[in-house]
């Protein structure tokens, strides 16, 4: 199974209903290729709810615009403002025709999950749920560090610099245009394109996707989705013609020193 998909099974961790299971969020992909739903109000509301902070890219040198946090202020959340940060940050080190980032929830978004619900921990500084608005369309980037203990729950071993996820093995599905690259300190670097052509609920309708995967010689690993975005419930846009990160951009991001974890 890509484990890429299982990202938001982390996200959905203690949500305490099936109704949130990654399942039911990663669903029909690429089949479905329809306009926006008439929820959008819907969509706004768990934006809201979920804390989603736009972030407007600047040009040349100058520092990224500051967030825009809907309630700043003495009432803002410790919450809300380091969502903002985390989106601030992840700004600073991209290109400004990414578009503007903002931090959300998808499962908020997909499932009306309250922010409760949606609580993830964090084991990165940069790990979260991104949106990238361009063009008029809307993308998605999901980033997750799994410490070794982690990977040894989900798989019953720690993550392996050495293996080949490029090979197929058994009957999990082949990885498309997929590269392999051993990076210096033991370090590996796989990343493929996926379609999306999944089935699951018909609710929800996944565009093509860059995915990726950083192990380390600790046994943990980074899990990454570029995604091109969804259609369907709680879309917030329709989709970006490609993924919003490309794969050299998504390599320079997840080996930099700002996604690990500082001491």
């Amino acid at each position: 199974m890509n484990d890429v998909r299982e990202l938001l099974d982390r996200a959905a961790e203690g949500a305490g209903q099936p109704a949130f299971s990654a399942g039911a969020v990663y669903a029909k992909a690429a089949r479905i290729r329809r306009r926006r739903r008439a929820a959008a109000s819907a969509a706004v509301l768990a934006v809201v709810a979920a804390g989603a902070f736009t972030l407007p890219r600047t040009g040349g040198d100058e520092d990224p615009a500051p967030a825009s946090l809907a309630s700043a202020g003495p009432s803002a959340s410790p919450s809300a403002a380091a969502a903002a940060d985390r989106a601030g940050q992840l700004a600073a080190l991209l290109p400004p025709d990414v578009g503007e980032i903002e931090e959300v929830s998808l499962l908020a978004l997909i499932k009306g999950a309250t922010p409760e619900q949606a609580r993830t921990d964090r084991l990165g500084p940069l790990d979260g749920q991104y949106a990238f608005r361009r063009d008029g369309g809307v993308g998605y980037l999901v980033l997750t560090l799994e410490d070794r203990e982690a990977v040894e729950r989900k798989t019953g071993r720690p993550a392996d610099p050495d293996e080949d996820l490029c090979v197929r093995v058994g009957q999990e599905p082949s990885r498309t245009d997929c590269e392999r690259e051993a990076l210096p300190g033991g370090r590996a670097l796989t990343t493929w394109r996926d379609t999306m052509d999944v089935g699951g609920d018909d609710s929800v309708g996944w565009g093509p996707e860059l995915a990726g995967r950083l192990v380390q010689p600790d046994g943990s690993q980074f899990l990454v989705r570029s995604s091109t975005g969804f259609e369907g419930t709680g879309t917030q846009g329709p989709l970006l013609p490609e993924p919003p990160l490309s794969r050299a951009q998504l390599k320079e991001l997840l080996t930099g020193p700002e996604v690990q974890p500082k001491g």
